[in-house]
């Protein structure tokens, strides 16, 4: 078997990756509601404080990242065995939770940036201009490279995770693979709160881009493509702020 194929893993264990896959369309549900029925506003915070932040955060993330773990959540659940139903819900926490814990440096992030363009709104611009050129830097560096290997390929981490022992093992594992992805992914969150972290068409861009670095077959040369896109983004928002306007909507 090839490390990783994502579909064709998927395929290996149809039910569990299909209870991933709706609990992220739940989740979706739910944010398309939070967004359309709150009247939060679309800043950086959405104006929530911390606990609430935290929540529509976590709520954003299992929308966003849980499609991506269907694959490896299904493979690690069927080679460990027993308790399948469990395994899976726990191991899922576990990812979930790391992705939770995220968010307190993007509350403070996003905090930061209210404050800013509060001050001075011309801002707003540059600064998602640095993050994506930021962005894109990363996109190159060998972190980025380690830590997408490891998720697109995880089965050299199964004989590791299967030391694992006591009750906790599901979730402990579930969080070792929310910390890969966590590394591979920040820079994308870092923007998607640069530019309203409720902004609906950016999260699903950004989803977008996560599933085709993990799952499509080439997903490193998508990573490559994702920088050449920041810098395009970058130098287009720089001579012209109504594009940044109407692809941000501010």
């Amino acid at each position: 078997m090839r490390e990783l194929g994502g579909v064709r893993l998927a395929a290996r264990s149809p039910r569990r990756a299909a209870a991933v896959t709706l609990a992220a369309a739940a989740a979706w549900v739910a944010v398309l509601a939070l967004a359309h029925g709150s009247g939060m506003s679309m800043g950086s915070t959405m104006g929530l404080p911390l606990v609430a932040f935290l929540g529509a955060w976590a709520l954003m993330m299992a929308a966003m990242m849980l499609p991506t773990i269907a694959p490896v959540a299904s493979l690690y659940v069927r080679a460990m065995g027993a308790r399948p139903g469990g395994r899976l819900v726990s191991f899922g926490l576990g990812y979930l939770l790391v992705w939770t814990l995220v968010g307190f440096p993007a509350f403070g992030v996003a905090f930061m940036l209210d404050a800013l363009v509060r001050a001075a709104p011309a801002a707003e611009r540059w600064g998602v201009i640095a993050i994506l050129v930021a962005l894109a830097a990363y996109q190159l560096t060998p972190l980025k490279q380690l830590c997408l290997r490891h998720c697109r390929s995880p089965l050299s981490q199964l004989l590791r995770y299967a030391s694992y022992r006591g009750g906790l093992r599901d979730l402990r594992v579930g969080m070792h693979h929310g910390l890969y992805c966590a590394g591979c992914c920040w820079p994308l969150m870092l923007l998607l709160v640069a530019v309203g972290t409720m902004n609906l068409g950016v999260m699903l861009a950004l989803t977008v881009v996560v599933l085709g670095e993990r799952l499509l077959p080439r997903g490193d040369v998508i990573a490559y493509g994702v920088a050449l896109a920041a810098v395009g983004a970058a130098m287009l928002f720089v001579v012209s702020p109504v594009a940044f306007e109407r692809v941000v909507g501010a």
